[in-house]
């Protein structure tokens, strides 16, 4: 199905999806509990510690419980069996949620961030394009949000996902492989990216520049969604405000970071440059390109069936005339 049709279809999909709000009033309920699931060097662990988002949302009767995860595809586990209602991640680890039979919604979305994440090599390596990457070792957290451009950027240099060898590991494993020069690539995310540019000098081969969008969204269980449609939205459009504060001032955002992941301040200031901070409710275009990667996985048997992303994206409903 090409795009265009996408965009049509979802369009029409997300209007009837309205009703997944349904329930919403102007005034929030009263004595509601948001487990929040969120992951040090993340817009939410900002936003967290300013304490801004906490204090508005208890102003509206919102009480919030914060879990920290190492990563997108474990927090969605915690959503998955119940610990938590809402948290942020990648693009990918949602797609892999959802073929595993987890109750999500997509509730919210920031704008992407293509240039926060990478396939990196060692300073040292010959490596020096991804067509080179031909029957190596590529090490990456599986069902993050890297996998996909891992997989567009094999495309893109003619290769197939087939031509590597995936080394499934956790950033800090995955680091270390990487080091020690037990894989021969790593594909990651800001600011772990950062991180290793800095601290080891590792060398970019290719961002998600023109290969993948690197959305960050916003996941909702979506029994928590259908019941408390008002406290979403209300989440969601208050995010946005603190996103507007964070990117006013960057600095201030990475006195945060920096000491939450043990870097200095530069390396927390150069990741947070390359994400974008302005929260949004979805679009049809959003949820056309969030179908292309579950096609693509459908497609390589990542996953084992086709996905129908619009069936499980949320929509606010609308406000009472």
């Amino acid at each position: 199905m090409t795009t265009r049709r996408w965009i049509l279809r979802s369009a029409v999909t997300l209007a009837a999806l309205a009703t997944l709000g349904a329930g919403a009033t102007s005034a929030l309920a009263e004595n509601v509990t948001l487990r929040l699931g969120w992951q040090k060097g993340s817009v939410l662990s900002v936003i967290k510690a300013r304490g801004e988002f906490e204090r508005k949302l208890k102003e509206k009767g919102v009480d919030l419980t914060w879990t920290e995860f190492p990563a997108g595809p474990q927090m969605l586990e915690g959503l998955n069996v119940g610990a938590i209602d809402f948290g942020v991640v990648g693009e990918t680890p949602p797609v892999f949620a959802q073929a595993a039979g987890a109750d999500l919604v997509y509730a919210g979305v920031e704008p992407p961030a293509p240039q926060a994440e990478a396939i990196l090599v060692p300073k040292d390596s010959p490596i020096r394009s991804v067509a080179e990457l031909k029957g190596k070792k590529v090490a990456l957290n599986k069902g993050s949000n890297v996998h996909f451009l891992l997989v567009r950027a094999l495309e893109k240099a003619g290769l197939a996902y087939s031509d590597i060898e995936p080394v499934f590991l956790k950033p800090s494993d995955a680091r270390a492989a990487f080091e020690k020069g037990a894989v021969d690539a790593w594909v990651i995310w800001d600011p772990y990216y950062a991180a290793a540019e800095a601290q080891i000098g590792a060398r970019k081969l290719v961002d998600g520049t023109g290969a993948a969008a690197n959305y960050n969204f916003y996941i909702a269980a979506k029994p928590f969604a259908t019941a408390h449609g008002d406290v979403l939205k209300a989440v969601i459009e208050v995010i946005a405000e603190e996103d507007h504060r964070i990117a006013a001032d960057l600095d201030a955002a990475a006195d945060v970071v920096a000491p939450q992941i043990g870097l200095p301040k530069e390396v927390a200031l150069a990741a947070l440059k390359r994400y974008t901070y302005d929260a949004k409710f979805l679009t049809a275009e959003v949820v056309a390109n969030q179908q292309a990667i579950a096609d693509a996985f459908a497609g390589l048997k990542l996953i084992p069936a086709k996905l129908d992303i619009a069936s499980v994206v949320w929509q606010p409903a609308p406000a009472v005339q």
